[in-house]
Protein backbone atom coordinates (compact mmCIF):
# COMPACT_ATOMS: atom_id res chain seq x y z
CA UNK A 1 0.00 0.00 0.00
CA UNK A 2 2.81 2.33 0.89
CA UNK A 3 4.65 1.42 -2.35
CA UNK A 4 1.52 2.23 -4.40
CA UNK A 5 1.25 5.69 -2.83
CA UNK A 6 4.93 6.36 -3.49
CA UNK A 7 4.50 5.32 -7.13
CA UNK A 8 1.54 7.64 -7.61
CA UNK A 9 3.44 10.56 -6.06
CA UNK A 10 6.45 9.93 -8.34
CA UNK A 11 4.17 9.82 -11.34
CA UNK A 12 2.55 13.17 -10.38
CA UNK A 13 5.92 14.77 -9.87
CA UNK A 14 7.04 13.63 -13.32
CA UNK A 15 4.05 15.29 -14.96
CA UNK A 16 4.67 18.43 -12.95
CA UNK A 17 8.28 18.61 -14.22
CA UNK A 18 7.10 18.08 -17.81
CA UNK A 19 4.48 20.81 -17.44
CA UNK A 20 6.97 23.30 -15.94
CA UNK A 21 9.47 22.51 -18.70
CA UNK A 22 6.82 23.08 -21.37
CA UNK A 23 5.80 26.44 -19.87
CA UNK A 24 9.47 27.49 -19.60
CA UNK A 25 10.16 26.58 -23.23
CA UNK A 26 7.04 28.46 -24.33
CA UNK A 27 8.26 31.50 -22.39
CA UNK A 28 11.66 31.34 -24.07
CA UNK A 29 10.04 31.02 -27.49
CA UNK A 30 7.88 34.08 -26.90
CA UNK A 31 10.82 36.05 -25.60
CA UNK A 32 12.89 35.13 -28.66
CA UNK A 33 10.07 36.16 -30.99
CA UNK A 34 9.72 39.54 -29.30
CA UNK A 35 13.43 40.15 -29.72
CA UNK A 36 13.26 39.21 -33.38
CA UNK A 37 10.40 41.60 -34.06
CA UNK A 38 12.42 44.41 -32.54
CA UNK A 39 15.33 43.84 -34.90
CA UNK A 40 14.03 46.28 -37.43
CA UNK A 41 14.31 49.05 -34.90
CA UNK A 42 17.97 48.20 -34.47
CA UNK A 43 18.49 48.33 -38.23
CA UNK A 44 16.63 51.62 -38.35
CA UNK A 45 18.94 53.03 -35.68
CA UNK A 46 22.01 51.94 -37.63
CA UNK A 47 20.62 53.38 -40.85
CA UNK A 48 19.76 56.65 -39.21
CA UNK A 49 23.19 56.92 -37.62
CA UNK A 50 24.90 56.19 -40.93
CA UNK A 51 22.82 58.75 -42.77
CA UNK A 52 23.53 61.35 -40.08
CA UNK A 53 27.26 60.72 -40.40
CA UNK A 54 27.05 61.18 -44.16
CA UNK A 55 24.99 64.29 -43.71
CA UNK A 56 27.46 66.04 -41.41
CA UNK A 57 30.79 65.02 -42.82
CA UNK A 58 33.04 67.59 -44.53
CA UNK A 59 35.30 66.41 -47.30
CA UNK A 60 38.17 67.97 -49.23
CA UNK A 61 38.84 66.58 -52.69
CA UNK A 62 41.46 67.39 -55.26
CA UNK A 63 39.61 67.58 -58.55
CA UNK A 64 41.32 67.17 -61.90
CA UNK A 65 40.34 69.60 -64.62
CA UNK A 66 38.79 67.02 -66.92
CA UNK A 67 37.92 64.29 -64.42
CA UNK A 68 34.74 64.01 -62.35
CA UNK A 69 34.84 65.28 -58.80
CA UNK A 70 34.63 62.35 -56.42
CA UNK A 71 33.32 64.15 -53.39
CA UNK A 72 30.98 62.40 -51.02
CA UNK A 73 27.83 64.40 -50.38
CA UNK A 74 24.81 63.84 -48.13
CA UNK A 75 22.00 61.68 -49.55
CA UNK A 76 19.47 63.69 -51.52
CA UNK A 77 16.63 62.61 -49.20
CA UNK A 78 18.23 64.67 -46.48
CA UNK A 79 19.59 67.74 -48.25
CA UNK A 80 17.78 68.47 -51.47
CA UNK A 81 14.34 68.81 -52.91
CA UNK A 82 15.63 67.75 -56.30
CA UNK A 83 15.53 64.18 -57.58
CA UNK A 84 18.37 62.79 -59.64
CA UNK A 85 18.18 59.59 -61.62
CA UNK A 86 21.92 59.12 -61.13
CA UNK A 87 21.64 59.08 -57.33
CA UNK A 88 22.56 55.65 -55.96
CA UNK A 89 21.66 54.03 -52.65
CA UNK A 90 24.43 53.99 -50.12
CA UNK A 91 25.42 50.44 -49.05
CA UNK A 92 24.32 49.78 -45.47
CA UNK A 93 26.05 47.07 -43.47
CA UNK A 94 24.98 45.31 -40.27
CA UNK A 95 27.68 43.24 -38.56
CA UNK A 96 29.70 43.49 -41.79
CA UNK A 97 27.01 41.67 -43.80
CA UNK A 98 25.39 43.53 -46.68
CA UNK A 99 21.64 43.70 -46.21
CA UNK A 100 19.44 42.23 -48.93
CA UNK A 101 17.63 44.49 -51.40
CA UNK A 102 14.20 43.85 -49.85
CA UNK A 103 15.46 44.74 -46.40
CA UNK A 104 17.17 47.86 -47.78
CA UNK A 105 13.95 49.02 -49.44
CA UNK A 106 11.95 48.45 -46.26
CA UNK A 107 14.49 50.26 -44.14
CA UNK A 108 14.79 53.05 -46.71
CA UNK A 109 11.10 53.81 -46.22
CA UNK A 110 11.55 53.88 -42.45
CA UNK A 111 14.57 56.17 -42.73
CA UNK A 112 12.53 58.47 -44.98
CA UNK A 113 9.77 58.57 -42.36
CA UNK A 114 12.31 59.64 -39.74
CA UNK A 115 13.74 62.21 -42.13
CA UNK A 116 10.28 63.61 -42.80
CA UNK A 117 9.77 64.23 -39.10
CA UNK A 118 12.93 66.32 -39.04
CA UNK A 119 12.58 69.70 -40.71
CA UNK A 120 14.81 70.62 -43.66
CA UNK A 121 16.19 73.53 -41.64
CA UNK A 122 17.50 71.04 -39.05
CA UNK A 123 19.37 69.13 -41.72
CA UNK A 124 20.80 72.39 -43.07
CA UNK A 125 22.04 73.37 -39.65
CA UNK A 126 23.78 70.02 -39.30
CA UNK A 127 25.40 70.22 -42.76
CA UNK A 128 28.20 72.83 -42.76
CA UNK A 129 28.12 72.89 -46.57
CA UNK A 130 24.41 73.60 -46.90
CA UNK A 131 24.00 76.46 -49.36
CA UNK A 132 27.69 76.32 -50.24
CA UNK A 133 27.96 73.30 -52.52
CA UNK A 134 29.62 73.98 -55.88
CA UNK A 135 29.66 71.72 -58.90
CA UNK A 136 32.55 72.14 -61.35
CA UNK A 137 31.78 71.52 -65.02
CA UNK A 138 34.15 68.99 -66.60
CA UNK A 139 34.93 71.02 -69.69
CA UNK A 140 36.74 69.62 -72.71
CA UNK A 141 40.44 70.34 -72.29
CA UNK A 142 40.47 72.80 -75.20
CA UNK A 143 38.89 75.34 -72.83
CA UNK A 144 41.60 75.13 -70.15
CA UNK A 145 44.45 72.60 -70.19
CA UNK A 146 45.13 72.85 -73.91
CA UNK A 147 45.26 76.63 -73.72
CA UNK A 148 48.38 76.30 -71.57
CA UNK A 149 50.24 73.84 -73.76
CA UNK A 150 51.80 76.47 -76.02
CA UNK A 151 52.54 78.83 -73.13
CA UNK A 152 55.14 80.78 -75.14
CA UNK A 153 52.28 82.30 -77.16
CA UNK A 154 49.82 83.17 -74.39
CA UNK A 155 50.80 86.84 -74.70
CA UNK A 156 52.54 88.20 -77.78
CA UNK A 157 55.15 90.20 -75.90
CA UNK A 158 56.14 87.80 -73.08
CA UNK A 159 57.08 84.19 -72.40
CA UNK A 160 54.42 83.10 -69.93
CA UNK A 161 55.76 79.59 -69.34
CA UNK A 162 57.60 80.41 -66.08
CA UNK A 163 54.42 81.98 -64.74
CA UNK A 164 52.65 78.60 -64.84
CA UNK A 165 54.90 77.20 -62.13
CA UNK A 166 53.53 76.49 -58.63
CA UNK A 167 49.86 76.27 -59.68
CA UNK A 168 50.03 79.61 -61.49
CA UNK A 169 51.84 81.49 -58.71
CA UNK A 170 55.04 81.63 -60.73
CA UNK A 171 58.65 81.08 -59.59
CA UNK A 172 59.26 81.39 -55.88
CA UNK A 173 61.29 84.43 -54.79
CA UNK A 174 64.48 83.00 -53.33
CA UNK A 175 66.16 86.30 -52.37
CA UNK A 176 63.73 88.58 -50.48
CA UNK A 177 66.67 90.95 -49.73
CA UNK A 178 65.28 91.88 -46.33
CA UNK A 179 62.23 93.48 -47.96
CA UNK A 180 59.86 90.52 -48.08
CA UNK A 181 59.23 87.81 -45.53
CA UNK A 182 61.12 84.59 -46.23
CA UNK A 183 58.15 82.47 -47.27
CA UNK A 184 55.17 82.57 -49.64
CA UNK A 185 56.36 85.24 -52.09
CA UNK A 186 56.29 84.49 -55.81
CA UNK A 187 56.88 86.23 -59.14
CA UNK A 188 53.17 86.11 -59.96
CA UNK A 189 52.00 87.43 -63.32
CA UNK A 190 48.89 89.62 -63.16
CA UNK A 191 47.16 87.56 -65.88
CA UNK A 192 47.29 84.26 -63.93
CA UNK A 193 44.03 84.75 -62.04
CA UNK A 194 42.12 82.02 -63.92
CA UNK A 195 44.65 79.33 -63.04
CA UNK A 196 45.03 80.45 -59.42
CA UNK A 197 41.25 80.58 -58.93
CA UNK A 198 40.78 77.18 -60.56
CA UNK A 199 43.46 75.61 -58.38
CA UNK A 200 41.78 77.05 -55.30
CA UNK A 201 38.42 75.73 -56.48
CA UNK A 202 39.83 72.22 -56.79
CA UNK A 203 40.40 72.31 -53.03
CA UNK A 204 37.18 74.07 -52.12
CA UNK A 205 35.72 72.41 -49.02
CA UNK A 206 32.18 72.02 -50.37
CA UNK A 207 32.59 70.55 -53.84
CA UNK A 208 29.99 68.06 -54.98
CA UNK A 209 29.72 65.69 -57.92
CA UNK A 210 25.92 65.81 -57.69
CA UNK A 211 25.02 68.93 -59.64
CA UNK A 212 21.41 68.90 -58.42
CA UNK A 213 22.69 69.67 -54.91
CA UNK A 214 24.94 72.53 -56.02
CA UNK A 215 24.18 76.12 -55.07
CA UNK A 216 26.56 77.30 -57.78
CA UNK A 217 28.12 75.92 -60.96
CA UNK A 218 31.73 76.86 -61.72
CA UNK A 219 32.87 76.96 -65.35
CA UNK A 220 36.69 76.53 -65.45
CA UNK A 221 37.16 78.32 -68.76
CA UNK A 222 40.47 80.20 -69.11
CA UNK A 223 38.82 83.08 -70.92
CA UNK A 224 41.60 85.64 -70.54
CA UNK A 225 44.47 83.33 -71.42
CA UNK A 226 42.50 82.07 -74.41
CA UNK A 227 41.75 85.50 -75.90
CA UNK A 228 45.22 86.80 -75.00
CA UNK A 229 46.64 84.64 -77.78
CA UNK A 230 44.51 86.30 -80.45
CA UNK A 231 44.16 89.97 -79.51
CA UNK A 232 46.81 91.08 -81.99
CA UNK A 233 46.79 90.05 -85.66
CA UNK A 234 43.81 87.66 -85.68
CA UNK A 235 40.37 88.09 -87.22
CA UNK A 236 37.11 88.13 -85.29
CA UNK A 237 36.25 84.52 -86.16
CA UNK A 238 39.37 83.27 -84.38
CA UNK A 239 38.82 85.57 -81.41
CA UNK A 240 35.20 84.46 -81.02
CA UNK A 241 35.64 80.75 -81.63
CA UNK A 242 36.09 79.55 -78.04
CA UNK A 243 33.27 81.70 -76.71
CA UNK A 244 30.74 80.33 -79.20
CA UNK A 245 31.88 76.75 -78.61
CA UNK A 246 31.67 77.18 -74.84
CA UNK A 247 28.08 78.44 -74.74
CA UNK A 248 27.03 75.73 -77.20
CA UNK A 249 28.57 73.08 -74.96
CA UNK A 250 26.99 74.50 -71.81
CA UNK A 251 23.57 74.87 -73.42
CA UNK A 252 23.31 71.11 -73.94
CA UNK A 253 23.89 70.29 -70.27
CA UNK A 254 21.10 69.54 -67.80
CA UNK A 255 22.80 71.85 -65.30
CA UNK A 256 22.29 74.80 -67.63
CA UNK A 257 18.58 74.18 -68.10
CA UNK A 258 17.77 74.33 -64.37
CA UNK A 259 18.27 78.11 -64.19
CA UNK A 260 19.36 78.80 -67.77
CA UNK A 261 22.85 79.59 -66.59
CA UNK A 262 22.08 82.03 -63.78
CA UNK A 263 23.79 79.75 -61.27
CA UNK A 264 26.92 79.55 -63.48
CA UNK A 265 30.02 81.67 -62.99
CA UNK A 266 33.52 81.87 -64.43
CA UNK A 267 36.71 83.89 -64.00
CA UNK A 268 38.47 86.07 -66.56
CA UNK A 269 42.02 87.18 -65.81
CA UNK A 270 41.75 90.23 -68.05
CA UNK A 271 39.61 93.37 -68.02
CA UNK A 272 35.96 93.05 -69.05
CA UNK A 273 36.53 95.28 -72.07
CA UNK A 274 38.49 92.47 -73.73
CA UNK A 275 35.26 90.43 -74.02
CA UNK A 276 32.70 93.02 -75.13
CA UNK A 277 33.14 93.66 -78.84
CA UNK A 278 29.79 94.78 -80.20
CA UNK A 279 30.35 94.54 -83.98
CA UNK A 280 31.91 92.26 -86.57
CA UNK A 281 34.39 94.94 -87.59
CA UNK A 282 37.84 93.36 -87.79
CA UNK A 283 39.44 96.49 -86.32
CA UNK A 284 37.31 96.38 -83.16
CA UNK A 285 39.02 95.15 -80.02
CA UNK A 286 38.48 91.84 -78.21
CA UNK A 287 35.94 89.05 -78.45
CA UNK A 288 32.14 88.93 -78.28
CA UNK A 289 32.00 86.54 -75.32
CA UNK A 290 30.13 88.81 -72.91
CA UNK A 291 27.84 90.04 -75.69
CA UNK A 292 26.45 86.53 -76.26
CA UNK A 293 22.95 85.96 -74.80
CA UNK A 294 24.07 82.86 -72.92
CA UNK A 295 27.02 84.66 -71.35
CA UNK A 296 24.68 87.41 -70.16
CA UNK A 297 22.99 84.76 -68.01
CA UNK A 298 26.26 83.93 -66.26
CA UNK A 299 28.28 85.87 -63.70
CA UNK A 300 31.78 86.90 -64.74
CA UNK A 301 34.53 87.66 -62.23
CA UNK A 302 37.37 89.69 -63.73
CA UNK A 303 40.21 91.97 -62.65
CA UNK A 304 38.21 94.96 -63.93
CA UNK A 305 34.47 95.02 -64.63
CA UNK A 306 32.34 97.12 -66.91
CA UNK A 307 29.02 98.77 -66.01
CA UNK A 308 27.01 95.55 -66.53
CA UNK A 309 25.45 94.08 -63.41
CA UNK A 310 26.53 90.48 -64.13
CA UNK A 311 30.21 91.46 -63.98
CA UNK A 312 32.14 91.84 -60.75
CA UNK A 313 35.74 92.86 -60.22
CA UNK A 314 37.95 90.80 -57.93
CA UNK A 315 41.54 91.65 -56.95
CA UNK A 316 44.51 91.28 -59.25
CA UNK A 317 46.87 88.54 -58.07
CA UNK A 318 49.76 89.96 -56.04
CA UNK A 319 53.05 88.24 -55.21
CA UNK A 320 52.08 87.24 -51.65
CA UNK A 321 50.37 83.84 -51.33
CA UNK A 322 50.54 82.81 -47.66
CA UNK A 323 50.07 79.21 -46.61
CA UNK A 324 48.67 80.02 -43.16
CA UNK A 325 47.15 82.88 -41.19
CA UNK A 326 50.25 83.42 -39.07
CA UNK A 327 52.18 84.56 -42.14
CA UNK A 328 49.57 87.26 -42.76
CA UNK A 329 49.57 88.41 -39.14
CA UNK A 330 53.37 88.51 -39.05
CA UNK A 331 53.48 90.60 -42.24
CA UNK A 332 50.86 93.05 -40.94
CA UNK A 333 52.80 93.44 -37.70
CA UNK A 334 55.97 94.15 -39.62
CA UNK A 335 54.28 96.90 -41.64
CA UNK A 336 52.87 98.62 -38.55
CA UNK A 337 56.35 99.44 -37.32
CA UNK A 338 57.73 100.35 -40.74
CA UNK A 339 59.40 103.76 -41.05
CA UNK A 340 58.23 105.56 -44.20
CA UNK A 341 60.65 108.13 -45.57
CA UNK A 342 58.63 109.29 -48.60
CA UNK A 343 55.39 111.26 -48.50
CA UNK A 344 54.29 109.65 -51.76
CA UNK A 345 55.57 107.47 -54.59
CA UNK A 346 54.69 106.35 -58.09
CA UNK A 347 55.63 103.14 -59.90
CA UNK A 348 54.83 103.32 -63.59
CA UNK A 349 55.57 104.79 -66.98
CA UNK A 350 54.06 107.68 -69.00
CA UNK A 351 51.39 107.15 -71.66
CA UNK A 352 52.33 109.83 -74.22
CA UNK A 353 49.97 108.58 -76.94
CA UNK A 354 46.95 108.66 -74.60
CA UNK A 355 45.57 112.20 -74.63
CA UNK A 356 43.64 111.85 -71.37
CA UNK A 357 46.50 110.31 -69.41
CA UNK A 358 47.79 112.30 -66.43
CA UNK A 359 50.83 110.11 -65.90
CA UNK A 360 53.16 112.66 -67.44
CA UNK A 361 51.96 115.35 -65.02
CA UNK A 362 52.23 112.95 -62.07
CA UNK A 363 55.80 112.02 -62.96
CA UNK A 364 56.73 115.70 -63.30
CA UNK A 365 55.22 116.55 -59.90
CA UNK A 366 57.00 113.61 -58.31
CA UNK A 367 60.37 114.67 -59.68
CA UNK A 368 59.73 118.27 -58.59
CA UNK A 369 59.02 117.12 -55.03
CA UNK A 370 62.60 115.80 -54.75
CA UNK A 371 63.04 113.87 -51.48
CA UNK A 372 59.31 113.76 -50.73
CA UNK A 373 58.47 111.48 -53.68
CA UNK A 374 60.03 108.25 -54.91
CA UNK A 375 59.67 107.37 -58.61
CA UNK A 376 60.06 103.78 -59.79
CA UNK A 377 60.44 104.22 -63.54
CA UNK A 378 58.87 101.29 -65.39
CA UNK A 379 60.08 102.29 -68.85
CA UNK A 380 63.77 101.93 -68.01
CA UNK A 381 65.75 98.86 -69.08
CA UNK A 382 65.14 95.64 -67.20
CA UNK A 383 61.73 96.90 -66.02
CA UNK A 384 62.19 97.01 -62.28
CA UNK A 385 58.41 97.18 -61.91
CA UNK A 386 58.24 93.44 -62.70
CA UNK A 387 60.39 92.71 -59.65
CA UNK A 388 58.21 92.32 -56.52
CA UNK A 389 61.15 93.16 -54.26
CA UNK A 390 61.67 96.52 -56.00
CA UNK A 391 57.97 97.41 -56.01
CA UNK A 392 57.25 96.45 -52.40
CA UNK A 393 60.41 98.24 -51.22
CA UNK A 394 59.25 101.56 -52.74
CA UNK A 395 55.67 101.22 -51.47
CA UNK A 396 56.79 100.02 -48.05
CA UNK A 397 58.82 103.21 -47.62
CA UNK A 398 55.95 105.50 -48.72
CA UNK A 399 52.95 106.94 -46.89
CA UNK A 400 50.85 107.42 -50.04
CA UNK A 401 51.01 105.55 -53.38
CA UNK A 402 49.69 107.19 -56.55
CA UNK A 403 47.40 105.03 -58.70
CA UNK A 404 46.46 106.87 -61.92
CA UNK A 405 44.77 104.93 -64.76
CA UNK A 406 47.09 103.30 -67.28
CA UNK A 407 46.00 101.19 -70.23
CA UNK A 408 42.71 100.78 -68.36
CA UNK A 409 41.14 102.28 -65.24
CA UNK A 410 42.45 99.71 -62.75
CA UNK A 411 45.98 98.65 -61.83
CA UNK A 412 47.62 95.73 -60.11
CA UNK A 413 49.73 98.39 -58.40
CA UNK A 414 46.69 99.26 -56.26
CA UNK A 415 46.89 95.87 -54.57
CA UNK A 416 50.68 95.99 -54.33
CA UNK A 417 50.38 99.27 -52.43
CA UNK A 418 47.78 97.83 -50.04
CA UNK A 419 50.01 94.81 -49.55
CA UNK A 420 52.80 97.20 -48.51
CA UNK A 421 50.59 99.18 -46.13
CA UNK A 422 50.70 102.24 -48.42
CA UNK A 423 47.56 104.41 -48.69
CA UNK A 424 46.37 104.44 -52.34
CA UNK A 425 45.63 107.74 -54.07
CA UNK A 426 43.11 107.48 -56.91
CA UNK A 427 42.42 109.96 -59.69
CA UNK A 428 39.35 108.31 -61.22
CA UNK A 429 36.49 106.62 -59.32
CA UNK A 430 36.47 103.74 -61.81
CA UNK A 431 39.96 102.71 -60.75
CA UNK A 432 38.64 101.19 -57.51
CA UNK A 433 35.43 102.62 -56.06
CA UNK A 434 33.17 101.26 -58.83
CA UNK A 435 35.18 98.05 -59.12
CA UNK A 436 35.98 96.15 -55.95
CA UNK A 437 32.71 96.65 -54.11
CA UNK A 438 32.97 93.24 -52.41
CA UNK A 439 36.35 94.13 -50.94
CA UNK A 440 36.71 97.84 -50.21
CA UNK A 441 34.72 99.93 -47.71
CA UNK A 442 31.98 102.03 -49.29
CA UNK A 443 33.35 105.07 -47.48
CA UNK A 444 36.44 105.51 -49.65
CA UNK A 445 37.92 108.18 -47.34
CA UNK A 446 38.63 105.51 -44.71
CA UNK A 447 41.39 103.86 -46.72
CA UNK A 448 42.24 106.11 -49.69
CA UNK A 449 42.58 109.62 -51.07
CA UNK A 450 40.74 110.87 -54.16
CA UNK A 451 42.06 113.69 -56.35
CA UNK A 452 40.07 114.33 -59.57
CA UNK A 453 42.21 113.75 -62.66
CA UNK A 454 41.10 117.04 -64.22
CA UNK A 455 42.54 118.94 -61.26
CA UNK A 456 45.92 117.43 -62.06
CA UNK A 457 45.53 117.85 -65.81
CA UNK A 458 44.65 121.55 -65.46
CA UNK A 459 47.35 122.21 -62.86
CA UNK A 460 44.87 123.22 -60.14
CA UNK A 461 46.21 120.81 -57.50
CA UNK A 462 49.69 120.15 -56.16
CA UNK A 463 49.87 116.49 -55.09
CA UNK A 464 52.53 117.33 -52.49
CA UNK A 465 50.39 120.06 -50.92
CA UNK A 466 47.21 118.00 -51.01
CA UNK A 467 48.79 115.02 -49.24
CA UNK A 468 50.70 117.17 -46.74
CA UNK A 469 47.38 118.40 -45.32
CA UNK A 470 46.60 115.04 -43.68
CA UNK A 471 47.50 114.93 -40.00
CA UNK A 472 49.46 112.08 -38.40
CA UNK A 473 46.30 110.78 -36.74
CA UNK A 474 44.43 110.77 -40.06
CA UNK A 475 47.28 108.96 -41.77
CA UNK A 476 47.44 106.43 -38.93
CA UNK A 477 43.69 105.75 -39.16
CA UNK A 478 43.83 105.23 -42.93
CA UNK A 479 46.86 102.95 -42.73
CA UNK A 480 45.08 100.87 -40.09
CA UNK A 481 42.23 100.31 -42.56
CA UNK A 482 44.66 99.50 -45.37
CA UNK A 483 46.37 96.84 -43.24
CA UNK A 484 42.98 95.31 -42.45
CA UNK A 485 42.34 94.94 -46.19
CA UNK A 486 45.42 92.76 -46.78
CA UNK A 487 43.79 89.35 -46.09
CA UNK A 488 40.86 90.28 -48.34
CA UNK A 489 42.92 91.17 -51.41
CA UNK A 490 45.39 88.28 -51.47
CA UNK A 491 45.00 84.75 -52.80
CA UNK A 492 46.29 82.11 -50.42
CA UNK A 493 48.56 79.40 -51.74
CA UNK A 494 46.16 76.95 -53.49
CA UNK A 495 47.88 74.10 -51.69
CA UNK A 496 46.79 75.40 -48.27
CA UNK A 497 44.07 77.37 -46.48
CA UNK A 498 44.20 80.42 -44.18
CA UNK A 499 41.28 79.29 -41.94
CA UNK A 500 41.30 82.41 -39.73
CA UNK A 501 40.82 84.79 -42.67
CA UNK A 502 38.68 85.01 -45.77
CA UNK A 503 40.90 85.76 -48.75
CA UNK A 504 39.91 87.14 -52.15
CA UNK A 505 38.79 83.71 -53.37
CA UNK A 506 36.61 83.02 -50.32
CA UNK A 507 34.88 86.39 -50.57
CA UNK A 508 34.22 86.01 -54.30
CA UNK A 509 32.66 82.55 -53.90
CA UNK A 510 30.50 83.66 -50.99
CA UNK A 511 29.14 86.69 -52.85
CA UNK A 512 28.47 84.71 -56.04
CA UNK A 513 26.45 82.14 -54.07
CA UNK A 514 24.44 84.95 -52.47
CA UNK A 515 23.70 86.31 -55.92
CA UNK A 516 22.58 82.89 -57.18
CA UNK A 517 20.42 82.35 -54.12
CA UNK A 518 18.61 85.62 -54.81
CA UNK A 519 17.87 84.49 -58.38
CA UNK A 520 16.68 81.11 -57.10
CA UNK A 521 14.43 82.81 -54.55
CA UNK A 522 12.92 85.01 -57.28
CA UNK A 523 12.09 81.90 -59.31
CA UNK A 524 10.39 80.24 -56.32
CA UNK A 525 8.33 83.37 -55.72
CA UNK A 526 7.23 83.45 -59.37
CA UNK A 527 9.33 86.50 -60.22
CA UNK A 528 11.38 86.97 -63.37
CA UNK A 529 15.03 86.22 -62.42
CA UNK A 530 16.31 88.13 -65.45
CA UNK A 531 15.21 91.47 -64.00
CA UNK A 532 18.36 93.37 -62.99
CA UNK A 533 20.49 90.24 -63.46
CA UNK A 534 22.38 91.59 -66.48
CA UNK A 535 21.62 95.26 -67.04
CA UNK A 536 23.72 98.38 -67.18
CA UNK A 537 24.30 99.67 -63.67
CA UNK A 538 23.46 103.40 -63.50
CA UNK A 539 25.64 103.84 -60.41
CA UNK A 540 28.65 102.46 -62.26
CA UNK A 541 27.82 104.56 -65.29
CA UNK A 542 27.89 107.70 -63.17
CA UNK A 543 31.24 106.75 -61.68
CA UNK A 544 32.65 106.03 -65.13
CA UNK A 545 31.73 109.52 -66.25
CA UNK A 546 29.61 108.22 -69.12
CA UNK A 547 26.40 109.74 -67.78
CA UNK A 548 26.74 113.31 -66.59
CA UNK A 549 29.30 114.87 -64.28
CA UNK A 550 28.43 114.14 -60.65
CA UNK A 551 30.37 114.99 -57.48
CA UNK A 552 31.74 111.78 -55.98
CA UNK A 553 30.18 112.40 -52.56
CA UNK A 554 26.67 112.60 -54.04
CA UNK A 555 27.07 109.30 -55.85
CA UNK A 556 28.19 107.51 -52.69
Amino acid sequence: MEKMMIGKQSHSRLWFVVLVSFVFCLFLLCLDYSLLTGANHGVLFLLHGFAYALNTQRTIQLVAIDKPCEVTAPPSIFTSNYTDKDTHDFPVRENNVTLGNNVKEENKVQVQQVADKKSSSDWKREDPCSGKYIYVHHLPSRFNDNVLKDCHKLIKWFDMCPSLMNSGLGPKIEKPQGVLSHRSWFETNQFMLEIIFHQRMKRYKCLTNNSSMASGIFVPFYAGLDIGRYLWGFNTSVRDSSGYDLVNWLGKKAEWKRMWGRDHFFVAGRIAGDFQRQTGDQSDWGSRLMSLPEAMNMTMLSIESSSWSNEFAIPYPTSFHPSNANEVISWQKRLRSQERRYLFSFAGAPRPIMNDSIRGEIINQCLASKDSCKLLDCKSGGNRCDNPVEVIKVFRDSIFCLQPPGDSYSRRSTFDSILAGCIPVFFHPYSAYAQYIWYFPKNYTKYSVYIPANDIKDGRVSIHEALSQFSKSQVSAMRKQVLKLIPKVIYADPRSRLKRFEDAFDIAVKRVLERVEKARKDIKEGKDPSVDFAVENSWKLKLSGVVGDHPLEQIF
